[in-house]
């Protein structure tokens, strides 16, 4: 992603403008040890580049960058649910504009924290009082916490992920890591099986990883990422292949060749069964991903 093509809104400091990508505002950051973007539209992380290496971060070269829809690629929040247990699929954090609530910035990097409250929009689907930052930190290292405060005066029950779409070379000569041992396999109907301690991925991967390491390793043919997870209690990996990108008109046919998800994950099979968060209380997932 080139950042410095696109057009600028506003500037907020040195490091720190707003600029203009098709119908959504984004944050861009353009520092010393790092350039990165985040799009307000969901929250969410387009683009991390450290210096001296290629973007740690893949992005769809057909993603749609508008209101209306989830972007693909990047670092989607999904939240207050992860996956198919409410509707919308994913929750409906990555479907909402937030806001930038502070931007600081040193000699070491810059922060972002973005935040979303409960509106007449979120209660209708789903009926709670909530406050939440997403910390965006930017510098050798990319680190996003999700702090989601329960501000009803009632519990409520969440699950979610940072769904880290990882660039890497060539799926082909990529192999994973530290995702352990047992895994519920989305594409065999939930089933649970045991896996290798190394995965390599030569077909469409839909894995929820249950006891998975807090670092996960990816490795191609020209470096390795490490993906380190807290907050979560399973890593889900994923890879749609040939026919799932194919199937998806926001991802290039060939896109599944240098892209897998690495993601950090609260996983539950319900909401009911998710983590219950009492008034004043916090949900707080973070994944930090560097080369």
């Amino acid at each position: 992603m080139n950042l410095t093509q696109l057009p600028i809104i506003s500037v907020l400091s040195d490091n720190v403008t707003v600029a203009q990508l098709d119908d959504v505002k984004v944050i861009r950051v353009i520092h010393d040890k790092a350039n990165a973007a985040i799009s307000l539209h969901g929250g969410h992380v387009l683009s991390f580049t450290p210096k001296g290496q290629d973007d740690l971060i893949w992005m769809s070269k057909e993603a749609i960058f508008n209101p209306e829809k989830a972007i693909r690629g990047g670092v989607p929040v999904c939240w207050p649910w992860f996956g198919r247990i409410a509707d919308p699929a994913h929750g409906f954090a990555r479907n909402n504009e937030w806001t930038l609530i502070e931007h600081r910035e040193n000699d070491n990097g810059v922060i972002i924290v973005l935040g979303l409250e409960a509106s007449e929009a979120t209660k209708a689907i789903w009926p709670f009082e909530f406050e939440a930052r997403l910390t965006v930190e930017i510098g050798d290292e990319l680190r996003i916490t999700l702090d989601a405060k329960n501000t009803d005066s009632k519990a409520w029950n969440c699950s979610g992920a940072l769904h880290t779409y990882l660039n890497v070379a060539d799926i082909a000569s990529t192999t994973i890591t530290g995702m352990g041992p047992t895994y519920i396999d989305g594409l065999q109907n939930a089933k649970l099986c045991t896996g290798e301690d190394t995965l390599s991925i030569s077909a469409a991967v839909d894995r929820v990883y249950t006891q998975p390491e807090n670092t996960v390793s990816v490795s191609d043919s020209q470096r390795t990422l490490t993906v380190t997870n807290s907050g979560h209690n399973a890593a889900v990996i994923w890879n749609p292949w040939i026919e799932g990108a194919e199937s998806m008109a926001d991802m290039n046919n060939d896109g599944y060749k240098t892209m897998v998800c690495v993601e950090s994950t609260y996983h539950a099979t319900s909401l009911e069964e998710a983590q219950t968060v009492e008034p004043g209380n916090a949900f707080t997932l973070t994944t930090t991903i560097k080369a």
